[in-house]
């Protein structure tokens, strides 16, 4: 049996684990670099899960919060 692709992402997921807007995440979308859809439905873009935290790893500085605070 073939297993599907993984966990999928849509841009408010996106957004919301990047923690930016909607219509910030369309701007970082447009960067070189940025994870290419895995399928564009009728009416947005799907993302492998993975390769957007892979992405978001690499690229992404810490946010106060996320255990790196100063203290």
């Amino acid at each position: 049996m073939a297993s599907g692709p993984g966990e999928l992402m849509g841009p408010y997921e996106i957004a919301e684990y990047l923690g930016v807007t909607r219509q910030r995440f369309q701007q970082i979308a447009r960067r070189p670099g940025f994870p290419a859809p895995y399928q564009e439905l009728r009416g947005m873009k799907v993302y492998l899960a993975a390769e957007i935290r892979a992405w978001t790893k690499e690229n992404r500085p810490p946010r106060p919060g996320d255990g790196d605070e100063p203290g």
